[in-house]
Order: C-alpha cells, then structure tokens, then sequence
C-alpha cells in the first residue's frame, strides 16, 4: 500500500467521524459547518520542488463553528498520538471582545465562577486555560476580588485523551459528552459578547 492510499484512508475515517459527531452535535447546538469533510483541516502542503517532504501537519485537526452572531465560540478537535485533545473558547480575542468579558467580571464574576466550579466543569476541563498578564490590565484595579480572572487574555477548555480512548468504539460518544459540556461556558459567553454591560442587545 502506498503512502497516498494509506493517506485517503486515514482520511476517510477522520472525516467520518468528524461527519458523525457534526450530525450528533447539531441536534444541540446550531452549527454553519456543513460537513465532516469541511471541518477538517488539510494536512498536506505543496512538495513538488522542495527536498523536505514532511506534511503541512503531522496530526489530524479540524473544528465546528457556531453558527449567528448571537452563538460565540467554536469547537475544536486535535487528534494526535500521545496528544489528542477538545477544546473550545476564545484563542485571540479583539481588544473590543476582551475589554467587554473584563468588564463583565469586573461588574459580577460570580456567575462566571459558579461555572468554573460547577462539577461538570472541573471533571471535564479541570480549570480554565490560556495566557495571562502578570499584572492587572489597564484600567482595572490589581486588587480587585476577580482579578485571577481580569488577567486572562485567552479563555480555552481543554479536555485530553489518551490513545487507548481514541481509538475505543466509545470515543465518539465521549467527544460528543465534552462538546456538550462546553455549552455554559458558550452559553455565558455568548451572552455578555452580545451585550452591552447594562444587558442590552448590541446586534
């Protein structure tokens, strides 16, 4: 078997399972990804004239967008030996979008919070992740009760697996649960994103 007949094949399965998953999400969620096969990311470059000949990527990405303005965030999926993981929330947020979260949790961190510590959210993503300052952004007081939070310039949830997880029978079934579970953390996104800091609409 050659390696292009080794590719089309490993390439038929991902995109299989990645057509799976969109059409069980998408019983939950409203999503503009049309298909599986859209969702996932090309690995390959052009090698025609070059003497190096490894791929674009060496592992099988791809993600599921919301859909509306009124639905933030987006899911993604990373599947790689050793290194397979889910994930979802804000990888380089605008300055608009960034400055309109911290003044969320400025004015009421409390809810944000509750998701953060709520059960479901610690067993599937354990705590939320992405850079942060190590002081407190500008215009915001470094004393401030919610300052752990006011530092984050990225919001993501991740959820790792193992190689022996994705390539059990059970492994859609499992994405599918972390996808769902992402859901207050969109959800609550989504509505502060699509806001105003008084709570009116801003679409």
């Amino acid at each position: 078997m050659t390696i292009s007949q080794k590719y089309l094949i490993e390439l038929n399965h991902i995109e299989t399972f990645a057509g799976a998953l969109l059409q069980e999400l998408s019983k939950t969620d409203v999503l503009e990804t049309s298909s599986g096969k859209k969702s996932v990311y090309r690995i390959y470059r052009d090698i025609r004239f070059s003497k190096d000949k490894t791929p674009f990527k060496t592992f099988w990405g791809g993600s599921f967008t919301r859909a509306t303005k009124e639905r933030r965030g987006g899911y993604y999926f990373h599947l790689e030996k050793g290194k397979s993981f889910f994930a979802g929330g804000f990888w380089g947020p605008n300055a608009a979008d960034l400055k309109r979260v911290r003044s969320e949790f400025a004015h009421d961190a409390e809810p944000f919070q509750k998701i953060l510590n709520s059960k479901l959210f610690k067993s599937t993503f354990g705590t939320l992740q992405g850079e942060q300052l190590k002081t407190a952004p500008k215009g915001f007081d470094v004393n401030h009760k919610a300052i752990d939070l006011l530092r984050y310039k990225q919001f993501l949830i991740i959820k790792r697996f193992t190689d022996d997880e994705v390539l059990s029978p059970l492994f859609l079934e499992q994405a599918l649960e972390t996808c769902k579970n992402m859901r207050p953390f969109f959800d609550y996104m989504s509505e502060v994103l699509t806001t105003d800091i008084n709570g009116a609409s801003i679409l």
